[in-house]
């Protein structure tokens, strides 16, 4: 009975070295074929103001209009200037108020006031991106190919005395610069957003920029 078992054991002993064997000659081949390290891609706009906990009143406003779906769409290039809850919050009128009448006390049915609310909504979203590069790009010539290219890959210069259209209608942003503009920083520290907003941070994403600006582009 001991010699049994004595030769069970030795019998497991063999099973498990040839386990090990075989293992050590897959680590040792795979030491020819090195991993690759995974990359992360960069996040989306909508990722960014996801997280992005000073700028949630933008990112509410622009949930609620279907022009919010470009923050998630990876072939957009945009540059998003994002007001702060305390530069939304210093507006006399909110944008859902607009420049209109609405909240001042007249009676309208409750479907006209969410079809303003949201139009004012989507005017405001619209005041504060930059379309870089459209979505749609129907030329599929060589030279439009290239000129889509460049334009993904070059984001918009803010140098002084710099003019952009945003999505809105015949509104465009200004860029100066600012009284304290310091030439050893980045470019984005020493300008000012229409003559008078500061920008106060930017963070890049794999379809844009977004700068966290302490003031509003009017849409008026």
């Amino acid at each position: 009975m001991q010699l049994q078992r004595l030769a069970a054991q030795l019998l497991s002993c063999s099973f498990l070295l040839a386990v090990a064997s075989q293992d050590l000659q897959q680590v040792m081949t795979d030491t020819h074929h090195p991993i690759s390290p995974q990359t992360t891609p960069k996040p989306t706009l909508a990722d960014l103001l996801t997280i992005e906990s000073s700028a949630s009143i933008f990112y509410s406003y622009a949930r609620e209009i279907d022009l919010g779906a470009i923050f998630s769409d990876v072939n957009a290039r945009n540059t998003l200037l994002v007001p702060t809850n305390k530069a939304v919050m210093a507006l006399a009128r909110k944008p859902h108020q607009g420049s209109g009448r609405i909240g001042d006390g007249i009676e309208i049915s409750e479907e006209d006031f969410d079809k303003a609310s949201k139009q004012n909504v989507e005017r405001w979203i619209s005041a504060h991106v930059i379309p870089v590069c459209p979505r749609r790009f129907t030329d599929r010539s060589p030279v439009a190919y290239r000129i889509r290219q460049l334009l993904q890959q070059s984001p918009i210069s803010l140098s002084p005395d710099s003019r952009y259209p945003t999505l809105l209608h015949r509104k465009s942003v200004t860029f100066s610069s600012a009284p304290d503009a310091d030439p050893s920083r980045p470019e984005w520290t020493s300008v000012l957003l229409n003559g008078e907003a500061r920008i106060v941070d930017k963070k890049e994403a794999m379809n844009g920029v977004m700068y966290l600006v302490d003031g509003t582009v009017s849409v008026d």
